[in-house]
Parts: structure tokens; sequence; C-alpha cells
């Protein structure tokens, strides 16, 4: 087994807990961070309003049904993402080995701490006794040899949800070397990473009910339910087998941006705008991340939930906006708007971390010769990319935008997290059947 120290660090209700500094008079109260309208889907709730059964990525409409009395707050991604970067930084205090999975979520590998600071619960108590004394947050930890069992860990150490409040867990939690399969095996086996509901399945029909039954099974009678590459990994997490690092700075792997709408959208004009919207966004942010990507995709859901993506890897790798929004707009262009658009998206993938000339290779119609050709590699157009990030940085991000973003109600543009959680409202009319 594993000699390092893991720990898995899990803010408790993250963005209700933040909403709460905000409306302390909140407290006490059901509350669900969210998109309100009918279209809208459940960010975060309270502990008192997961008593009613309330949890994320619920339909806010089912969400009213199961607690009427819950108090709606929308997202405020922007307030999130400044609190979560100062957490991150007190975790970033007690070792440079952090891998972010979310705004309230990380891992941290504090086995080169060990000495300094003490074993690992002793690093977890004063990791939160931190957090909560600097952000007035509470978090749980799991404390682990190896990254998949600290975040199982995590779970016994969260507090419980009743309708008086949040019930304390135990705050952290720990697995310590040689107990890892005294804890695993007599989970149920749905707890491993990678057994959804299609695993869980086909892993029943053998008799699997828990980890340790799992870890019993063969493996090549496991490869043989579940596939090759799948059966091996769901080997080795039974017998808590985890040899991946704990890796900061990791590259995002795709960036993208979806919209959920209050009422149908069939417009094409009307959604080639929202895509430009979209891709801009994305563009923003993979210049930001240093790359580019050679793949563009678009996400498509119709009125009765039919989703559709289409996709174009490119010749060479691009990040402008006008870049992407080309491809995206090349892309919506042959999709059949009739049944209503209920929710669209825009991203990239593929990218490759550079976004130097140095990295791209010329081609014989440079962008020197046709700007609207270029993508932010260099040249004319990558010129005025860099001095738009360069505008926006210090001046906002509505200091400068693609033209079409700007109408007679003013200039929209799309910042992260904008309708991450669906609409709150329906918007004016205008391009949308009622």
């Amino acid at each position: 087994m594993s000699d390092r120290t893991i720990l898995h660090v899990d803010m408790d209700a993250f963005f209700v807990s933040v909403e709460l500094l905000r409306r302390p008079e909140l407290r006490g109260r059901p509350v669900v961070v969210g998109g309100s309208g009918p279209r809208g889907v459940v960010a975060a709730a309270s502990y008192e309003a997961r008593s009613y059964g309330v949890f994320s990525a619920m339909p806010s409409a089912r969400a009213r049904r199961l607690c009427p009395d819950a108090v709606f707050l929308p997202g405020d991604h922007a307030h999130y993402s400044a609190v979560s970067a100062r957490v991150m930084d007190i975790f970033g205090s007690v070792t440079p080995l952090v891998e972010p999975l979310s705004l309230d979520e990380a891992f941290l590998d504090v086995t080169g701490a060990r000495r300094l600071q003490g074993d690992g619960p002793t690093i977890a108590h004063a990791l939160r006794a931190r957090v909560l004394a600097e952000e007035d947050l509470t978090c749980s930890v799991g404390v682990a040899p190896v990254k998949f069992l600290a975040k199982l860990a995590t779970g016994a150490a969260k507090p419980r949800p009743s309708r008086t409040g949040p019930q304390p867990g135990p705050g952290v939690s720990v697995v310590r070397p040689g107990d890892e399969l005294t804890f695993l095996h007599p989970l149920p086996v749905g707890a491993l990473w990678g057994v959804g509901p299609a695993t869980l399945a086909r892993l029943e029909r053998y008799g699997i009910r828990t980890v340790g039954d799992l870890a019993e099974l063969p493996l090549p009678t496991l490869e043989g339910a579940v596939g090759r590459a799948h059966g091996r990994h769901l080997h080795d997490l039974a017998r808590g087998i985890d040899a991946r690092d704990v890796e900061p700075d990791l590259a995002p792997k795709s960036i993208s941006h979806e919209e959920t709408y209050p009422t149908d959208r069939f417009d094409l004009s009307e959604l080639r705008r929202e895509a430009v919207r979209m891709a801009d966004a994305v563009a923003d942010r993979l210049r930001a991340h240093g790359g580019r990507a050679k793949t563009v995709t678009i996400k498509v859901r119709f009125s009765d939930f039919r989703t559709i993506t289409r996709s174009v890897t490119l010749d060479e790798p691009v990040g402008s906006g006008p870049s992407v929004a080309r491809a995206a707009k090349d892309l919506l262009a042959r999709v059949d708007l009739g049944p209503g658009v209920r929710l669209l998206g825009v991203g990239v993938s593929g990218l490759d971390g550079t976004a130097t000339p140095a990295g791209r290779q010329l081609t014989l119609l440079d962008e020197s010769v046709d700007p609207t050709a270029t993508d932010g590699a260099g040249g004319a157009w990558g010129a005025a990319t860099g001095a738009i990030d360069r505008v926006r940085a210090r001046y906002g991000a509505e200091a400068v935008v693609p033209a079409t973003l700007a109408g007679p109600t003013g200039i929209r543009v799309r910042r992260r997290g904008d309708q991450q959680w669906g609409p709150d409202q329906a918007p004016p009319p205008g391009g949308a059947r009622r």
C-alpha cells in the first residue's frame, strides 16, 4: 500500500454557505442556490433543504414541490470564484501539491509536510480551523494513503441534513495505512469511481453488492462483464490501489459554455448571435489557460429533451473568439431547428497548450494577408486579440465586444457561470415562440 498522505477537502454546502455570509437572516431556513425559473436547476441546497430531499442537479420545479418554503437565490459564480481562490490559497500554504476538482473541492498531497506540520489528521484539523477562522466557512476532510479512498472518507466526515439545521459530522475522517480494505470492502459497490447505473446492473447479475464482493471476483470474469480496461480499473480500486498522483495546475481537457433558455428558440439568426457570445467567452477562457484548441463542438437540446452534439476538427488550432464562432455557426447552420432549441452550448477541446506563433505552422494564407482567417496565434488578428485581452483585463469584459453583441438594450456578454443553473425568468419577446 502507499505511504503517501492524501487529503480530500470538500467545502460544506459551499454556494449556500457563501450566500449565508451575505444573508445571515436566512440562517436556519431551507435555502437553494440555482435557477429559479421553470427550467432552472439546483446548484446547491442548505442542509435544511436537503432534509426535504432537495439536492444539487435537481430541477428547481421539483425542489419547489418538495420544499415549498425554500428560499431560492440566484447563483453568483464570480463571487464564489473569488472566495474559492482564497480558500485554495489556504490549501496552497499547506502544500504546493493542490489539485482543485471544482470551486469547492480539492486533493492535497501533504506527504512532504508531515515532518513540519504533523501527521495527516493533524494537518486536516488545522486546515479546517484555518478555513473557519479566515473565511467563516466549514469544510470536511478525508485522509487516506490514496486519492479515491480520501474522497470516500470525506463522505463519512460530512454533516447530516435535518429540518433544524446541519447535524455536525466528525469533520475529519481517516483511513489509516493498513486499514484500507477494512474501510473499503463493506461499502456498496456503487461507491467506486466508474460504477454508474449500467455497470452496477451488470455487476449485480453476478451477485456483486459490496466492494468486498467485487474484490473476490476473478479478474477475467470482471473483464468479461464490463470490459478489459474498466475491469482492470475496478479490480485495482476494490483492492485499494490508486497510483494517481495529486496533479497541481492540471490543464483542462475542454472548455465550454451552455445556456438553457426560458422558452424554446427557433430563429437561426438569434441563435447565431448566441453562438458568438458563447464562443467569445470560451475563447477568452481558452487564452487565459495559455492554449488553443483543435476541435469546436456545439451542443443542442431540443424541446423534447433530445440532445445532439456536432463537432469539427480544424486544420489548425484556434484561440480567438471569431475563429471559434465561425466554426460554431457553421455547425449550427446544419441543425434542423424546427423542434425548438431548449439549450445551446459551444465548447472547444483538443487543447494544445500553445498560444504562441512558435507553436503554429504557418499557412500559405497567413493572417497578415487575411485577418479573418486567424485565431490569435500571431499576426494581424493575433495582435488585435492580445490588445482586446489587455483592455478587458483593465476595464472589464464589456469594454470590447464583437459588434453582434451590441444591441438596442445594451451589450450582453457571457461570463463564466452565467445561466449555469438555468434561466431565472423569461427574456423579452423576440425570436421565441410563446
